[in-house]
């Protein structure tokens, strides 16, 4: 027992040295970039971008698929949500297929299925044809969303995992952008070729990336998991900058995943139900401990409110919302609509460079805090420009600004955060299949408000739909304030017992503090 003077944050960060974890940030706060590492996450990111390109290129090919096929809102509405839909479960399948055949292969079978989509949709004769395509896309969608950044963050050394981790982030987003730009070029070929050509592009990355994921490494984590212990050591050296930092993540690794880590064996024996993922599901949702509890709420619940706010609703529709103000010529709302891309870019790669320095939480405030303010700006604009006979060139303008400003704070919190949280915070055992639940969430919250945004705002008009985005952010900052402990710098095997504490989030600086008073003594 500490002794009576001593705080009881004192007395946890004494135990917290006693098990090794201050000890595990001190080694790793040195360790250098890893060129490999970085490699190996920018291709599996390709994925996401292809995953983001599909997302955004139909914001702009709607238009031109309404007007050669004439179709109805409502069809409108289940073409744009189907993806989300059929992504549902594409991200469950995609955690135990990840756990049997490894995260490497889970990309390349992705990759195969984004391929076959995209000629379905290219083809695309007829509205079931295109269906059809967009609901093969949607699968390969789920299976993108969860394994590139559980790959990501089981590459990545702790010292730079926020930042890798961010890249398949980044790559939807940059992907999003591309969409936009095929959207502005492609739409001036002629009406049957322009839409066509936009949704078949996927196809040449997709196979590029099939072939490309062949020729690098696999999981270190996934590979420990299933006894093939040298091979997972020879990885780790081609990732780790030194042999000691390699076979102290290795020492981690077999420790988390219940295997002696005095062991000198290559190849040890694992339950089968362990090489597979068996009772992974179970364990989270029927019979979690305290902190596996504790990391599923957080995991579920970042997930959701990055979907609720609305953002992927205003990626979707921006041409129509812009059309709402007065804008109707459509080059100049598919302009725009790039604009929003850019924005959206720019600051999601200013995100990947202050996830390992500010750290995941208090991006996540600041970004919740200033998402709910540029929506209460754009419901303000909006309510003026449709309440006016004639055209507000000041609200017109202010609204496409908020919309800008909307997109820069997601982008720079919610949207990159939100992935890098939710992979690293699930321990080895439970990691894929409880990204899974995590995506599972996120593409249902997704197809929810992608598939009711027109109708709700032909209820409560578009300025209604804000403010009502509006208090659901202000719900996500308090979730994010009060529940979510920081996880920057440390280790993924460390994560079971920073979701185990009992203290106070609001108390992480003061144990900060104390914890570096002992290092410095």
């Amino acid at each position: 027992m500490c002794p009576g003077q001593e705080t009881n944050v004192q007395c946890q960060c004494q135990r917290a040295m006693k098990d090794g974890s201050s000890h595990n940030n001190e080694d790793y706060s040195h360790t250098k970039f890893n060129n490999y590492a970085c490699a190996c996450v920018v291709a599996a990111s390709i994925i996401s971008a292809i995953f983001g390109y599909s997302t955004g290129v139909m914001a702009g090919a709607l238009l031109y698929i309404k007007e050669e096929l004439e179709i109805s809102d409502l069809q409108v509405q289940l073409l744009a949500g189907i993806l989300n839909a059929c992504a549902l479960p594409g991200s469950l399948l995609a955690g135990r297929i990840s756990d049997i055949i490894g995260r490497r292969n889970t990309i390349i079978l992705s990759s195969i299925i984004f391929l076959l989509g995209s000629i379905l949709m290219g083809y695309g004769p007829n509205y079931s044809a295109l269906m059809a395509g967009r609901c093969t896309a949607g699968i390969g969608a789920g299976f993108a969303l969860m394994i590139a950044p559980v790959y990501s963050a089981e590459i990545s050394s702790p010292s730079y995992r926020g930042f890798l981790t961010a890249l398949p982030d980044v790559s939807i987003n940059l992907g999003l952008l591309f969409g936009y730009v095929s959207n502005y070029f492609f739409g001036r070929l002629p009406l049957r070729i322009g839409w066509r050509t936009m949704l078949f592009v996927p196809a040449f990355p997709s196979l590029a990336l099939a072939i490309l994921m062949l020729k690098l490494v696999e999981s270190p984590r996934w590979l420990v998991m299933q006894g093939r212990i040298g091979d997972a050591r020879e990885v780790l050296m081609r990732v780790s900058n030194t042999k000691q930092e390699a076979e102290q993540r290795l020492q981690e690794i077999k420790t988390a995943a219940g295997i002696d880590p005095r062991s000198t064996q290559d190849i040890v024996q694992v339950p089968k139900r362990s090489r597979s993922g068996g009772g992974a599901l179970r364990e989270l949702l029927c019979n979690p401990s305290p902190p596996v509890r504790r990391i599923l709420i957080a995991a579920t619940g970042v997930h959701l409110f990055q979907q609720i706010i609305g953002i992927e609703a205003i990626f979707m529709y921006t041409p129509r919302i812009f059309e709402r103000t007065g804008i109707t010529d459509k080059s100049v709302l598919l302009l725009a609509t790039v604009g929003m891309g850019i924005s959206d870019a720019v600051f999601v790669l200013i995100s990947t460079f202050l996830l390992d320095r500010v750290g995941r939480r208090i991006l996540l405030l600041v970004s919740s805090g200033g998402v709910a303010v540029s929506l209460l700006g754009l419901g303000a604009c909006m309510r003026i420009v449709e309440h006016s006979d004639d055209k507000v060139s000041w609200a017109i303008s202010f609204t496409i600004v908020f919309t800008y400003i909307y997109v820069a704070f997601t982008a720079i919190g919610l949207g990159p955060v939100t992935w890098v949280y939710s992979s690293e915070i699930f321990p080895l055992r439970l990691r894929a299949q409880g990204l899974g639940v995590g995506v599972t969430v996120n593409r249902f919250t997704n197809v929810v408000v992608v598939t009711s945004f027109i109708s709700i705002y032909q209820k409560i008009t578009m300025a209604g739909i804000f403010f009502m985005y509006t208090a659901i952010t202000a719900l996500a900052w308090c979730f994010y304030y009060s529940f979510l402990p920081e996880t920057k710098g440390r280790s993924l095997e460390d994560m079971e017992s920073i979701f185990g504490k009992t203290n106070d989030i609001n108390n992480n600086k003061q144990v900060k503090h104390v914890i570096n008073g002992y290092n410095n003594a």
